[in-house]
Protein backbone atom coordinates (compact mmCIF):
# COMPACT_ATOMS: atom_id res chain seq x y z
CA UNK A 1 0.00 0.00 0.00
CA UNK A 2 1.00 3.29 -0.78
CA UNK A 3 1.57 5.90 1.52
CA UNK A 4 -0.87 8.90 2.25
CA UNK A 5 -0.25 11.28 -0.48
CA UNK A 6 1.65 8.96 -2.19
CA UNK A 7 -1.16 7.88 -4.54
CA UNK A 8 -1.13 11.17 -5.97
CA UNK A 9 2.14 11.98 -6.41
CA UNK A 10 2.66 8.93 -8.31
CA UNK A 11 -0.19 9.97 -10.96
CA UNK A 12 1.70 12.95 -10.85
CA UNK A 13 4.76 11.38 -11.80
CA UNK A 14 3.19 9.04 -14.52
CA UNK A 15 1.79 12.84 -15.63
CA UNK A 16 5.17 13.74 -16.28
CA UNK A 17 6.08 11.01 -17.78
CA UNK A 18 3.26 11.29 -20.22
CA UNK A 19 4.29 14.94 -21.27
CA UNK A 20 7.92 14.64 -21.27
CA UNK A 21 8.67 11.19 -22.61
CA UNK A 22 5.70 10.42 -24.92
CA UNK A 23 4.80 13.62 -25.75
CA UNK A 24 0.98 13.40 -24.65
CA UNK A 25 -1.34 16.14 -24.04
CA UNK A 26 -2.33 16.30 -19.93
CA UNK A 27 -5.74 16.62 -21.23
CA UNK A 28 -6.07 13.87 -23.07
CA UNK A 29 -4.22 12.04 -19.92
CA UNK A 30 -7.17 13.67 -17.09
CA UNK A 31 -10.22 13.11 -19.37
CA UNK A 32 -12.48 11.00 -17.67
CA UNK A 33 -11.11 7.89 -18.75
CA UNK A 34 -8.00 8.48 -17.87
CA UNK A 35 -5.55 5.42 -16.91
CA UNK A 36 -3.46 7.38 -14.62
CA UNK A 37 -6.42 9.31 -12.43
CA UNK A 38 -9.13 6.45 -12.73
CA UNK A 39 -8.68 4.37 -9.78
CA UNK A 40 -7.84 7.71 -7.16
CA UNK A 41 -10.26 9.56 -4.94
CA UNK A 42 -11.54 12.76 -6.75
CA UNK A 43 -9.12 14.95 -3.81
CA UNK A 44 -6.35 12.75 -4.86
CA UNK A 45 -7.04 13.57 -8.52
CA UNK A 46 -6.70 17.47 -7.99
CA UNK A 47 -3.71 16.85 -6.42
CA UNK A 48 -1.93 14.66 -8.80
CA UNK A 49 -3.32 17.71 -11.74
CA UNK A 50 -2.01 20.65 -9.58
CA UNK A 51 1.36 19.22 -8.64
CA UNK A 52 1.89 18.13 -12.39
CA UNK A 53 0.84 21.83 -13.78
CA UNK A 54 2.72 23.22 -11.07
CA UNK A 55 6.24 20.71 -11.90
CA UNK A 56 5.61 21.70 -15.37
CA UNK A 57 4.60 25.60 -15.21
CA UNK A 58 7.97 25.99 -13.56
CA UNK A 59 10.57 23.38 -15.48
CA UNK A 60 12.78 25.65 -16.61
CA UNK A 61 14.08 26.72 -13.42
CA UNK A 62 13.33 23.98 -11.61
CA UNK A 63 16.35 22.02 -13.77
CA UNK A 64 18.52 24.81 -13.83
CA UNK A 65 18.80 24.22 -10.39
CA UNK A 66 18.64 20.78 -10.14
CA UNK A 67 21.95 20.46 -12.94
CA UNK A 68 23.58 22.67 -10.28
CA UNK A 69 23.53 19.53 -7.78
CA UNK A 70 23.78 16.74 -10.11
CA UNK A 71 27.27 15.31 -11.39
CA UNK A 72 25.64 13.85 -13.97
CA UNK A 73 21.68 13.50 -15.78
CA UNK A 74 20.08 10.57 -13.95
CA UNK A 75 17.42 8.71 -15.55
CA UNK A 76 14.40 10.46 -17.22
CA UNK A 77 12.43 8.83 -14.30
CA UNK A 78 14.61 9.76 -11.62
CA UNK A 79 14.63 13.38 -12.92
CA UNK A 80 11.36 13.50 -12.90
CA UNK A 81 10.76 12.83 -9.02
CA UNK A 82 13.32 15.18 -8.39
CA UNK A 83 11.14 17.91 -10.28
CA UNK A 84 8.52 16.62 -8.25
CA UNK A 85 10.03 17.19 -5.02
CA UNK A 86 11.62 21.07 -6.38
CA UNK A 87 7.87 22.34 -7.28
CA UNK A 88 6.48 20.89 -3.55
CA UNK A 89 9.09 22.66 -1.94
CA UNK A 90 9.47 25.69 -3.96
CA UNK A 91 6.09 26.59 -5.60
CA UNK A 92 3.42 24.62 -3.43
CA UNK A 93 4.82 24.82 0.23
CA UNK A 94 4.86 21.40 1.08
CA UNK A 95 6.91 20.76 4.58
CA UNK A 96 10.39 19.62 3.47
CA UNK A 97 10.13 16.30 5.73
CA UNK A 98 6.38 15.14 3.66
CA UNK A 99 8.13 16.45 0.27
CA UNK A 100 11.69 14.74 0.55
CA UNK A 101 9.57 11.37 2.05
CA UNK A 102 7.47 10.93 -0.64
CA UNK A 103 10.45 11.26 -3.43
CA UNK A 104 12.32 8.54 -1.58
CA UNK A 105 9.65 6.76 -1.34
CA UNK A 106 8.34 6.79 -5.04
CA UNK A 107 12.33 5.76 -6.13
CA UNK A 108 12.05 2.69 -3.97
CA UNK A 109 8.77 1.83 -5.56
CA UNK A 110 10.40 1.23 -8.91
CA UNK A 111 13.04 -0.91 -9.69
CA UNK A 112 14.38 1.10 -12.25
CA UNK A 113 15.07 4.07 -9.79
CA UNK A 114 15.00 2.35 -6.48
CA UNK A 115 19.39 1.87 -6.49
CA UNK A 116 18.97 5.87 -6.91
CA UNK A 117 16.91 6.19 -3.60
CA UNK A 118 19.96 7.52 -1.69
CA UNK A 119 20.81 9.79 -4.89
CA UNK A 120 17.66 11.14 -4.67
CA UNK A 121 17.63 11.77 -0.54
CA UNK A 122 20.97 13.48 -1.13
CA UNK A 123 19.65 15.69 -3.79
CA UNK A 124 16.38 17.06 -2.15
CA UNK A 125 18.28 17.42 1.30
CA UNK A 126 20.34 20.16 -0.23
CA UNK A 127 17.94 21.77 -2.42
CA UNK A 128 15.60 21.74 1.19
CA UNK A 129 19.06 23.29 2.61
CA UNK A 130 20.46 25.84 0.03
CA UNK A 131 18.55 25.52 -3.13
CA UNK A 132 15.63 28.18 -1.58
CA UNK A 133 18.11 31.18 -1.19
CA UNK A 134 18.81 29.96 -5.10
CA UNK A 135 15.40 29.47 -5.95
CA UNK A 136 14.22 33.51 -4.72
CA UNK A 137 17.83 35.29 -5.60
CA UNK A 138 18.23 34.52 -9.01
CA UNK A 139 15.40 35.46 -11.73
CA UNK A 140 14.82 32.10 -13.92
CA UNK A 141 13.29 31.30 -17.66
CA UNK A 142 9.93 29.32 -17.79
CA UNK A 143 9.83 28.84 -21.16
CA UNK A 144 11.95 25.84 -23.17
CA UNK A 145 14.81 27.73 -24.73
CA UNK A 146 13.50 27.04 -28.42
CA UNK A 147 10.86 28.98 -27.76
CA UNK A 148 12.01 31.56 -25.89
CA UNK A 149 14.46 32.48 -28.56
CA UNK A 150 12.49 33.20 -31.16
CA UNK A 151 9.84 35.10 -28.64
CA UNK A 152 13.06 37.60 -27.84
CA UNK A 153 13.35 38.10 -31.29
CA UNK A 154 9.60 39.19 -31.85
CA UNK A 155 8.86 40.70 -28.24
CA UNK A 156 11.92 41.80 -26.75
CA UNK A 157 13.04 40.80 -23.18
CA UNK A 158 10.69 43.29 -21.26
CA UNK A 159 7.60 41.76 -22.76
CA UNK A 160 8.81 38.01 -22.58
CA UNK A 161 9.70 38.57 -18.69
CA UNK A 162 6.18 39.84 -18.23
CA UNK A 163 4.72 36.93 -20.61
CA UNK A 164 6.60 34.29 -18.27
CA UNK A 165 5.65 35.97 -14.84
CA UNK A 166 2.08 35.49 -16.20
CA UNK A 167 2.35 31.69 -17.24
CA UNK A 168 3.04 30.78 -13.62
CA UNK A 169 0.01 32.34 -12.06
CA UNK A 170 -2.88 31.19 -10.93
CA UNK A 171 -5.59 31.61 -13.76
CA UNK A 172 -9.41 32.99 -13.37
CA UNK A 173 -12.24 31.44 -15.26
CA UNK A 174 -13.50 33.74 -17.75
CA UNK A 175 -17.11 33.56 -19.12
CA UNK A 176 -19.39 34.73 -21.70
CA UNK A 177 -22.64 35.82 -21.16
CA UNK A 178 -25.50 35.07 -23.68
CA UNK A 179 -27.47 38.12 -23.24
CA UNK A 180 -26.20 41.76 -22.31
CA UNK A 181 -29.16 41.74 -20.12
CA UNK A 182 -28.25 39.11 -18.09
CA UNK A 183 -24.82 40.76 -16.91
CA UNK A 184 -25.42 42.56 -13.77
CA UNK A 185 -27.60 40.17 -11.95
CA UNK A 186 -24.68 37.33 -13.03
CA UNK A 187 -21.87 39.48 -11.38
CA UNK A 188 -23.64 39.81 -8.16
CA UNK A 189 -24.77 35.76 -7.97
CA UNK A 190 -21.32 34.65 -9.43
CA UNK A 191 -19.03 37.16 -7.59
CA UNK A 192 -17.76 38.32 -10.95
CA UNK A 193 -16.21 41.09 -12.65
CA UNK A 194 -16.30 42.46 -15.98
CA UNK A 195 -14.23 42.36 -17.88
CA UNK A 196 -14.58 44.10 -21.30
CA UNK A 197 -17.97 44.47 -23.33
CA UNK A 198 -19.72 40.60 -22.96
CA UNK A 199 -17.14 39.02 -20.46
CA UNK A 200 -17.21 37.84 -16.68
CA UNK A 201 -14.37 36.96 -14.71
CA UNK A 202 -14.29 34.69 -11.62
CA UNK A 203 -11.02 34.65 -9.33
CA UNK A 204 -12.72 31.55 -7.81
CA UNK A 205 -15.17 29.39 -8.92
CA UNK A 206 -15.67 26.03 -7.76
CA UNK A 207 -17.79 23.26 -9.64
CA UNK A 208 -18.68 25.29 -13.02
CA UNK A 209 -21.99 23.10 -13.79
CA UNK A 210 -23.42 24.34 -10.18
CA UNK A 211 -22.65 28.44 -10.55
CA UNK A 212 -25.69 30.19 -10.92
CA UNK A 213 -27.09 30.57 -14.90
CA UNK A 214 -24.94 27.24 -16.29
CA UNK A 215 -28.05 24.80 -16.13
CA UNK A 216 -29.81 27.82 -17.77
CA UNK A 217 -27.83 28.27 -20.28
CA UNK A 218 -27.39 31.93 -19.40
CA UNK A 219 -23.21 31.74 -20.66
CA UNK A 220 -20.30 29.31 -21.43
CA UNK A 221 -16.75 29.27 -20.33
CA UNK A 222 -14.61 31.26 -23.07
CA UNK A 223 -11.23 32.99 -21.88
CA UNK A 224 -11.59 37.08 -22.78
CA UNK A 225 -9.31 36.82 -25.48
CA UNK A 226 -11.05 33.60 -27.06
CA UNK A 227 -14.40 35.43 -27.32
CA UNK A 228 -12.65 38.57 -29.22
CA UNK A 229 -12.22 36.86 -32.86
CA UNK A 230 -16.33 36.36 -32.90
CA UNK A 231 -16.49 39.86 -31.45
CA UNK A 232 -14.78 41.34 -34.61
CA UNK A 233 -17.83 40.42 -36.76
CA UNK A 234 -19.90 43.02 -37.16
CA UNK A 235 -23.47 43.06 -37.98
CA UNK A 236 -24.43 39.09 -38.24
CA UNK A 237 -28.16 39.68 -37.95
CA UNK A 238 -29.91 37.15 -40.56
CA UNK A 239 -26.34 36.52 -42.35
CA UNK A 240 -24.92 33.19 -42.82
CA UNK A 241 -21.60 32.44 -41.08
CA UNK A 242 -18.97 30.02 -41.13
CA UNK A 243 -17.14 29.03 -38.02
CA UNK A 244 -14.03 26.59 -39.19
CA UNK A 245 -12.25 25.00 -36.78
CA UNK A 246 -14.96 25.71 -34.51
CA UNK A 247 -14.60 22.93 -31.28
CA UNK A 248 -15.17 23.07 -28.19
CA UNK A 249 -17.97 26.00 -29.68
CA UNK A 250 -17.56 29.17 -27.86
CA UNK A 251 -17.68 31.23 -30.94
CA UNK A 252 -19.94 29.04 -32.14
CA UNK A 253 -22.18 30.33 -29.49
CA UNK A 254 -21.20 33.67 -30.05
CA UNK A 255 -22.00 33.89 -33.47
CA UNK A 256 -25.19 32.18 -32.70
CA UNK A 257 -26.43 34.51 -29.95
CA UNK A 258 -25.49 37.50 -32.74
CA UNK A 259 -28.05 36.64 -34.63
CA UNK A 260 -26.15 34.60 -37.78
CA UNK A 261 -27.13 31.66 -39.32
CA UNK A 262 -24.19 29.50 -38.35
CA UNK A 263 -22.86 26.69 -39.62
CA UNK A 264 -19.88 24.99 -37.79
CA UNK A 265 -17.58 22.60 -38.92
CA UNK A 266 -14.32 20.63 -36.95
CA UNK A 267 -12.26 18.05 -38.38
CA UNK A 268 -13.59 15.84 -34.79
CA UNK A 269 -16.65 14.67 -34.48
CA UNK A 270 -15.48 14.16 -30.90
CA UNK A 271 -14.88 17.44 -30.19
CA UNK A 272 -18.02 18.34 -32.66
CA UNK A 273 -19.94 17.00 -29.67
CA UNK A 274 -19.08 19.49 -27.28
CA UNK A 275 -20.33 21.80 -29.71
CA UNK A 276 -23.80 19.83 -29.98
CA UNK A 277 -24.19 20.14 -25.78
CA UNK A 278 -23.57 23.57 -25.64
CA UNK A 279 -25.96 24.24 -28.11
CA UNK A 280 -28.64 22.60 -26.34
CA UNK A 281 -27.85 23.79 -23.08
CA UNK A 282 -27.37 27.34 -24.19
CA UNK A 283 -31.12 27.19 -26.61
CA UNK A 284 -29.06 28.44 -29.59
CA UNK A 285 -28.45 26.30 -33.12
CA UNK A 286 -26.55 25.97 -35.49
CA UNK A 287 -25.48 23.29 -38.49
CA UNK A 288 -23.08 21.20 -37.42
CA UNK A 289 -20.65 19.57 -39.65
CA UNK A 290 -17.74 17.21 -39.22
CA UNK A 291 -15.21 17.59 -42.32
CA UNK A 292 -11.56 18.61 -43.09
CA UNK A 293 -11.20 22.48 -44.54
CA UNK A 294 -8.96 21.11 -47.02
CA UNK A 295 -11.12 18.67 -49.07
CA UNK A 296 -14.45 20.08 -47.96
CA UNK A 297 -16.99 22.01 -50.67
CA UNK A 298 -19.64 23.61 -49.12
CA UNK A 299 -21.67 24.21 -51.96
CA UNK A 300 -22.44 28.25 -51.20
CA UNK A 301 -20.78 31.18 -49.96
CA UNK A 302 -20.86 33.13 -46.89
CA UNK A 303 -21.29 36.53 -45.44
CA UNK A 304 -18.60 35.93 -42.75
CA UNK A 305 -16.34 33.47 -41.68
CA UNK A 306 -14.37 32.84 -38.75
CA UNK A 307 -11.24 31.18 -39.28
CA UNK A 308 -9.37 30.00 -35.82
CA UNK A 309 -6.70 28.23 -37.41
CA UNK A 310 -4.60 25.07 -35.48
CA UNK A 311 -1.68 26.58 -34.18
CA UNK A 312 1.19 26.03 -31.79
CA UNK A 313 -1.40 27.49 -29.13
CA UNK A 314 1.70 29.02 -27.04
CA UNK A 315 -1.08 31.78 -26.34
CA UNK A 316 -2.40 29.49 -24.04
CA UNK A 317 0.50 27.62 -22.14
CA UNK A 318 -0.56 29.69 -18.81
CA UNK A 319 -3.57 27.08 -18.65
CA UNK A 320 -1.99 24.15 -20.84
CA UNK A 321 1.72 24.06 -19.50
CA UNK A 322 2.52 20.86 -21.05
CA UNK A 323 2.50 22.70 -24.92
CA UNK A 324 5.84 24.19 -25.54
CA UNK A 325 7.02 20.89 -24.48
CA UNK A 326 4.95 19.06 -27.04
CA UNK A 327 6.36 20.79 -29.82
CA UNK A 328 9.07 22.03 -31.54
CA UNK A 329 10.55 24.42 -34.56
CA UNK A 330 9.28 21.41 -36.72
CA UNK A 331 6.09 21.53 -35.42
CA UNK A 332 5.74 25.36 -36.34
CA UNK A 333 7.04 25.00 -39.34
CA UNK A 334 3.74 22.37 -40.74
CA UNK A 335 1.62 24.44 -38.80
CA UNK A 336 2.17 27.35 -40.67
CA UNK A 337 1.91 25.21 -43.98
CA UNK A 338 -1.30 24.15 -42.96
CA UNK A 339 -2.88 27.80 -41.54
CA UNK A 340 -2.03 29.06 -45.25
CA UNK A 341 -3.75 26.36 -47.22
CA UNK A 342 -6.74 26.93 -44.63
CA UNK A 343 -6.57 30.89 -44.98
CA UNK A 344 -6.81 30.56 -48.82
CA UNK A 345 -9.27 27.87 -49.52
CA UNK A 346 -11.50 29.54 -46.60
CA UNK A 347 -11.39 32.78 -48.17
CA UNK A 348 -12.87 31.26 -51.32
CA UNK A 349 -16.09 30.72 -49.98
CA UNK A 350 -16.32 34.70 -48.83
CA UNK A 351 -18.96 36.65 -50.46
CA UNK A 352 -17.75 39.53 -52.33
CA UNK A 353 -18.13 42.52 -49.57
CA UNK A 354 -17.82 40.21 -47.17
CA UNK A 355 -15.59 39.37 -44.03
CA UNK A 356 -13.65 36.85 -42.43
CA UNK A 357 -11.49 36.74 -39.09
CA UNK A 358 -8.55 35.22 -39.31
CA UNK A 359 -7.01 34.43 -35.50
CA UNK A 360 -4.22 31.84 -33.78
CA UNK A 361 -4.06 31.31 -30.22
CA UNK A 362 -0.11 31.83 -30.58
CA UNK A 363 2.45 34.09 -29.62
CA UNK A 364 4.41 33.63 -32.78
CA UNK A 365 4.69 36.42 -35.88
CA UNK A 366 5.00 33.04 -38.36
CA UNK A 367 1.16 32.81 -37.53
CA UNK A 368 -0.26 35.65 -37.10
CA UNK A 369 1.30 38.95 -38.69
CA UNK A 370 3.61 37.10 -41.12
CA UNK A 371 0.88 34.95 -41.76
CA UNK A 372 -1.58 37.66 -42.95
CA UNK A 373 1.67 40.03 -44.45
CA UNK A 374 2.04 37.26 -46.66
CA UNK A 375 -1.36 36.52 -47.46
CA UNK A 376 -2.35 39.70 -48.53
CA UNK A 377 0.81 40.02 -50.98
CA UNK A 378 -0.69 37.15 -52.80
CA UNK A 379 -4.66 37.81 -52.82
CA UNK A 380 -5.39 41.02 -54.45
CA UNK A 381 -8.68 40.90 -53.57
CA UNK A 382 -8.35 40.85 -50.35
CA UNK A 383 -7.79 44.06 -47.82
CA UNK A 384 -7.52 43.96 -44.08
CA UNK A 385 -10.20 46.38 -42.46
CA UNK A 386 -8.84 47.94 -39.49
CA UNK A 387 -10.40 46.44 -36.09
CA UNK A 388 -12.25 49.10 -33.77
CA UNK A 389 -10.30 48.65 -30.01
CA UNK A 390 -13.36 51.21 -28.44
CA UNK A 391 -16.38 48.87 -29.93
CA UNK A 392 -14.08 46.09 -27.83
CA UNK A 393 -13.46 47.58 -25.07
CA UNK A 394 -9.44 46.91 -25.28
CA UNK A 395 -6.96 49.93 -25.23
CA UNK A 396 -6.32 50.55 -28.58
CA UNK A 397 -2.43 49.89 -28.09
CA UNK A 398 -3.46 46.01 -28.56
CA UNK A 399 -3.90 47.07 -32.47
CA UNK A 400 -0.46 46.49 -34.83
CA UNK A 401 0.19 49.25 -37.10
CA UNK A 402 -2.23 47.51 -40.18
CA UNK A 403 -5.31 47.19 -37.70
CA UNK A 404 -4.97 43.73 -36.34
CA UNK A 405 -5.43 42.66 -32.82
CA UNK A 406 -2.46 41.47 -30.90
CA UNK A 407 -3.13 40.20 -27.12
CA UNK A 408 -0.84 38.87 -24.42
CA UNK A 409 -0.85 36.62 -21.39
CA UNK A 410 0.63 39.33 -19.55
CA UNK A 411 -2.32 42.35 -20.58
CA UNK A 412 -4.65 43.31 -18.03
CA UNK A 413 -2.29 41.74 -15.53
CA UNK A 414 -3.95 43.16 -12.48
CA UNK A 415 -7.26 41.38 -13.86
CA UNK A 416 -5.63 38.18 -13.75
CA UNK A 417 -4.32 38.17 -17.81
CA UNK A 418 -5.48 36.60 -20.92
CA UNK A 419 -4.35 34.13 -23.66
CA UNK A 420 -2.44 35.76 -25.97
CA UNK A 421 -4.11 35.65 -29.36
CA UNK A 422 -3.60 37.24 -33.35
CA UNK A 423 -6.68 38.68 -34.83
CA UNK A 424 -7.01 39.45 -38.55
CA UNK A 425 -10.27 41.21 -39.85
CA UNK A 426 -10.37 40.51 -43.88
CA UNK A 427 -12.18 42.23 -46.34
CA UNK A 428 -13.46 40.64 -49.30
CA UNK A 429 -13.04 43.33 -52.36
CA UNK A 430 -16.55 43.64 -54.59
CA UNK A 431 -14.51 45.10 -58.05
Amino acid sequence: MAKAGLSARIAALNLLDGVLFERRPLSEMTDAGSDILRKLSGSERARAQSLALSTLKHLEPIDMLLDFYLKKDPPLRARHILRLCAAELFVDGISPHAAIDSAVNMAKLSRKTAHLSGLINAVCRKLDREGREHWAEHPTQQLPYYLRSIMLKEHGDDAVALIEEAHVKAVPLDITVKKAADIPELLTLLDAEAIGEASLRLQKAGQISALAGFEEGAWWVQDFAASLPARCLTGLEGKTVLDLCAAPGGKTLQLAAAGGDVTAMDLSKYRLERVRENLQRTGLTAKVVTADVLTWKPGMMYDAILLDAPCTATGTIRRHPDLPHLKNKDAIESLTALQKEMLERAFEWLKPGGQMIYSTCSLLRQEGEDQIANFLTQNNQATVDPIDADALGVPSDWLTKSGCLRTLPSYWSEKGGMDGFFIARLLKKTG
